[in-house]
């Protein structure tokens, strides 16, 4: 570590990583507005969001506990550009109010977070 280190570290924003409520609610968000898949929607993240990051593992494990809730279902579409399917999610129609109430507590959390970020 290095002097210069330091004041690099608090000029530049560290990543803040998501924990699984506000990784399902994220997905929320995203899935009322597209059909999405996993690396896409860690890439959302990372380009609308900074400097917020969404982990592999925290992310499956919200996709997981979304499916055995029934919110959102899977289906399998080829990506133009990719080699294999890609395995897709989807909201189910049902659960659409109840994913608009928690897709509104991400928008709520990153309004009030961003002062911090700015």
């Amino acid at each position: 570590m290095t002097l210069k280190e330091i004041y690099q570290f608090f000029q530049s924003q560290p990543a803040v990583y998501l924990n699984q409520e506000l990784a399902t609610c994220f997905v929320l968000h995203t899935l009322l507005k597209q059909d999405s898949y996993g690396t896409e929607l860690i890439q959302i993240v990372e380009d609308q969001y900074p400097p917020y990051r969404l982990s592999d593992t925290v992310l499956y494990g919200a996709l997981r506990f979304l499916l055995r809730e029934g919110v959102i279902t899977s289906y399998s579409r080829k990506v133009e550009g990719r080699g294999r399917p890609r395995l897709m999610y989807h909201l189910s129609q049902e659960m659409e109010s109840q994913a608009s109430e928690l897709a509104q507590l991400w928008q709520d959390y990153v309004a009030r977070n961003s002062l911090v970020f700015a």
